[in-house]
């Protein structure tokens, strides 16, 4: 393949005239991108520490980094490399990395590296639009500030006298950059280089950067909106958000197996034979991360055994031949009011209603409701940022107070002070009925986000909603907050109103190969093939079906597993079948990754089998949200090889 990278190191006479005018420094090089990701160390850095070392200068310290034009991630990570003595910071890398790392250390800046005039693809670009390097670097003598892009006039040769108050007189909202050049160069003591300095008259038959620069502020922007990382696909909501919710009749054969939580899978507590009612215990609970599971029909169990699963393959299940009369269970009686219920009532009401969270992670709600630790916020997932889903935006239509309800019995449980509805900007009507229904509680808001996947993940609702930052290995509530999905919370009200356990919930059948897209109202247990058959079957044999979105969802290779606690959505869609080709390193794993990870190395170690290496680059803190893969231009299968990394990293001593 072609290759694209930026930079090649100076040669090694310019190298000794930047060396002699320092000591005491630190290298950093970039491992380039827009290459096959052959090699794990680029050989730059060792030439440059040789010929440092042939004229005697002491190194205080090296690294490399990937993408060092990605300023969040580089400036989080460099300062605790550079030991104290240091004097000046050698970068090896295209001007942006040189210009990146100038930003963030206050010490000399040397760009010991060329660009390469090429046309490709930045790093930090999110999209597929070209960039031209200009080849043409001025680093050096400017102190890391390129006055190509950062002037507005690009002039080279210092200023034009228009700025006022350090603002440029083109455009007044820009810093004057040769103002900035002055003010950097005299804080390191070094504006007699500038004077001395005979600069170059610009080659203007080199591209211009006004339009670059425009284009990546504007990506920027959408990177960090809320939290970093993230994408924008398709949102093909269109299909389904205007069906009215529509009650699925109960089946005439529930499955309803036994693992629909995180955690140990329930034990059947009915035997083949027995008579049972709708809300009756079938499976109680295998442990504290576990949850107990409750007949959604009435009528006589038929079989316990294996059957499909829409994520573990096959799973122990109870079978109920429903009786059609939808006899209540004794235990189905509403618990009181809110006001008279003690936090450890309402934790007891929502452990024995089998409550989990019902985005799709199904953790055991009542665990969260202990967390031990000072709450400040309630957060609710009202996001439904996958794409084609609309179980939860018709919910938060239909169920508004019951939402709210739900919501004030989690803020009672922890003592949090604050309540936040958090819905994506794509909701509108919601937006607006949650707004109205809120204006009575002071201590309860609604959050509008602006919307971009995966919003709903809870440690990216909560540094869109509170700036804090999870750190690795740590929980919400280590940040004050407990977080919850607007389904999970409705079925927290039904469960103290009326003392239903979770038996039912919203789900989507929707995509562009599905005939009749719709939102149901469907009972636990019942087989996805009578959903998909009642609106009218998938239209092309070659669809994909998955269970879920078409992000984290699961590929079903048919529809005989059952409607579960965490089925938002059953979707019949057109998926790329591009065949996977070699990693050629453009970054923008890294520019989407939420977690702030890099998964181009766990694609490079996973084909390896260097679990260690995949640990070393916290491959546990990925939440397979899926984005890595989806702006993968070689189409890696990215999201397969981290799991297999993350079950060999659990199997280690």
């Amino acid at each position: 393949m072609e290759n694209y990278t930026k930079y090649a190191l100076k040669p090694a006479e310019q190298l000794r005239e930047l060396l002699a005018q320092t000591d005491d420094i630190f290298v950093i090089a970039c491992n380039k991108c827009f290459k096959e990701f052959t090699v794990l160390e680029e050989p730059e850095l060792d030439a440059f520490l040789a010929v440092a070392k042939d004229m005697g200068k002491n190194v205080t310290g090296s690294a490399r980094a990937d993408f060092l034009c990605n300023k969040y991630i580089a400036q989080k990570k460099l300062p605790g490399l550079i030991p104290e003595g240091t004097k000046a910071v050698f970068v090896i890398s295209c001007g942006l990395g040189i210009q990146t790392i100038a930003d963030i250390v206050a010490l000399p800046v040397f760009a010991a590296s060329d660009s390469i005039n090429y046309t490709g693809h930045h790093g930090m670009a999110l999209t597929k639009k070209a960039c031209d390097a200009c080849a043409q670097c001025y680093l050096n003598i400017t102190g890391g500030i390129c006055p190509i892009v950062d002037c507005s006039k690009s002039l080279v040769n210092g200023q034009c006298g228009g700025a006022k108050d350090g603002k440029c007189e083109v455009s007044p909202d820009k810093d004057c950059a040769w103002e900035k050049i002055q003010q950097r160069l005299a804080a390191q003591g070094r504006l007699d280089e500038l004077k001395a300095q005979a600069v170059q008259i610009r080659d203007y038959s080199k591209v211009s950067h006004k339009l670059v620069a425009e284009y990546v502020a504007k990506i920027r922007d959408l990177r960090f909106a809320g939290y970093y990382g993230g994408v924008h696909p398709s949102e093909h909501k269109e299909f389904s958000e205007g069906k009215e919710l529509v009650t699925f009749p109960a089946p005439d054969i529930a499955v309803i197996p036994m693992a629909m939580h995180l955690g140990a899978p329930a034990n059947p507590v009915v035997q083949v034979g027995d008579y049972v009612k709708v809300g009756q215990m079938i499976g109680e609970a295998a442990g504290f991360i576990s949850a107990p599971v409750h007949a959604s029909v009435s009528g006589k169990v038929i079989a316990i055994e294996d059957r499909p699963h829409a994520n573990r393959g096959m799973c122990l299940s109870v079978v109920i031949e429903n009786d059609g009369t939808d006899t209540l269970h004794e235990s189905v009686v509403p618990h009181g009011t809110l006001e008279d219920l003690t936090p450890a009532e309402i934790i007891d009401i929502v452990k024995n209603a089998g409550i989990v969270g019902m985005g799709g992670a199904g953790f055991p709600t009542y665990v969260k409701l202990m967390p031990n630790k000072p709450i400040e916020y309630v957060l609710l997932n009202g996001c439904e940022c996958e794409p084609y889903l609309t179980a939860d935006h018709q919910l938060l239509l239909h169920y508004a107070d019951d939402v709210i309800f739900g919501l004030r019995a989690m803020m009672k449980t922890v003592d949090a002070p604050k309540g936040v509805i958090v819905i994506e900007d794509n909701k509108h009507d919601a937006i607006k009925l949650m707004q109205e229904k809120v204006a009575a509680y002071d201590n309860i808001e609604v959050c509008v986000a602006r919307t971009k996947y995966p919003q709903g993940a809870e440690k990216m609702l909560i540094k869109r909603v509170t700036g804090r930052m999870v750190p690795s290995g740590a929980l919400p509530a280590d940040v004050g907050c407990v977080v919850g999905n607007v389904s999970t919370t409705k079925a927290i009200a039904d469960a103290i109103k009326t003392g239903m356990p979770l038996t039912s919930r919203i789900t989507s059948v929707t995509g562009e190969y599905i005939k009749n897209p719709g939102n149901f109202l469907v009972r636990i247990g019942t087989p996805a093939a009578s959903l998909v058959e009642y609106c009218g079957g998938i239209t092309d044999e070659t669809a994909t079906v998955k269970a879920g979105g078409p992000m984290m969802g699961f590929v079903q290779n048919g529809l005989e597993a059952p409607i579960m606690k965490g089925s938002n959505g059953i979707i019949a869609i057109n998926t790329d079948p591009s065949r996977e080709v070699a990693c050629i390193k453009c970054g923008r794993c890294v520019d989407v990754c939420p977690m702030e990870l890099k998964p181009l190395w766990f694609a490079k170690y996973a084909d390896t089998e260097n679990w260690e290496g995949m640990k070393a680059q916290n491959v546990m803190d990925c939440m397979e949200c899926r984005c890595c893969e989806y702006i993968c231009s070689s189409k890696i299968p990215l999201v397969a090889k981290i799991k297999a990394g993350k079950n060999a990293v659990r199997g280690m001593k």
